[in-house]
């Protein structure tokens, strides 16, 4: 792969070389494919690969967050992960959920965790194989070592980094930057109010993929950021609507760039737009 910061990304063509290690009940090695539905996944999806639902089992449906650390550690374990398994993961939309779910395995403290690049698009689209055969592993304990709070952003820090000026990423649509729309076309409008966080930058999780999905070179990236003065110098706060495209911004920065500082504030607008008293701005 490209000279990123971290080695956390890996090719379609290396998850096809491993494929018999995937499928494996040993659980060195275990590939998740996440969407916001396992329609898809049950249709076809690369062998081996496990099916995790985000909105029922990567998040608590009562207080929408992610799942605690009892919660996390059964999930994977019933799964057959461990927290030594090499675990990549994939999905829709040039991996949104996917990194939203990269970077909760970081807050509980898994290291051996990695992106495909391009997601679960490219991998059908460039007709490597896939199969609608469900794998079933044999259940393992697993220990999480989290959770890692550097990593995450709560409304007290998000109203730090407006009083000190700090970076904050907004990585929706302008529509949504702007106040125009709450939430996008198709989607459930989840905030009574329009707008965005005072200071914050429109920067689209778009602008760090590739149109096939992939994500650009650490030069692409450095410039996209640097056009707005964020070069890591400083806590860097990303956030979009529910935070799962605002992982992808994290994950750029944090990961590939090698951004410490960089947090995700996965309240979001969700949050932020539904609290009483904090400051909204309206407009470009």
């Amino acid at each position: 792969m490209t000279d990123y910061a971290k080695d956390v990304l890996v090719s379609a063509d290396w998850v096809e070389g491993h494929l018999d290690e995937f499928q494996s009940d040993d659980p060195e090695y275990r590939l998740v494919e996440v969407d916001v539905d396992t329609e898809a996944y049950d249709e076809a999806h690369a062998p081996g690969a496990i099916g995790f639902n985000w909105e029922t089992q990567l998040q608590d449906q009562t207080t929408r967050d992610i799942l605690d650390k009892e919660e996390f550690e059964d999930l994977l374990g019933s799964h057959g992960i461990s927290e030594d398994s090499t675990v990549v993961l994939y999905g829709d939309n040039s991996n949104w959920f996917a990194a939203y779910t990269y970077w909760q395995f970081k807050y509980y403290g898994h290291d051996d965790v990695k992106l495909l690049d391009g997601g679960r698009e490219y991998w059908l689209e460039n007709d490597y194989p896939t199969t609608d055969e469900e794998p079933d592993f044999s259940a393992v304990d697993y220990e999480a070592s989290g959770p890692r709070e550097s990593i995450r952003a709560y409304r007290d820090d998000v109203e730090n980094a407006i009083d000190k000026g700090l970076p904050l990423v907004d990585v929706r649509s302008p529509e949504e930057y702007s106040g125009e729309v709450l939430a996008p076309p198709g989607l459930q409008e989840t905030a009574q109010r329009g707008g965005h966080i005072p200071g914050a930058e429109n920067i689209s999780w778009a602008a760090v993929t590739n149109d096939d999905g992939t994500f650009k070179t650490p030069e692409e990236l450095e410039e996209i950021y640097g056009e707005y003065d964020i070069d890591g110098d400083q806590t860097t706060v990303a956030y979009c609507r529910i935070g799962e495209r605002s992982s992808v911004a994290w994950f750029a920065l944090h990961e590939l760039l090698g951004y410490e500082d960089a947090v995700n504030y996965d309240g979001s607008w969700t949050e932020w737009g539904n609290l009483v008293g904090v400051p909204i701005e309206k407009g470009e």
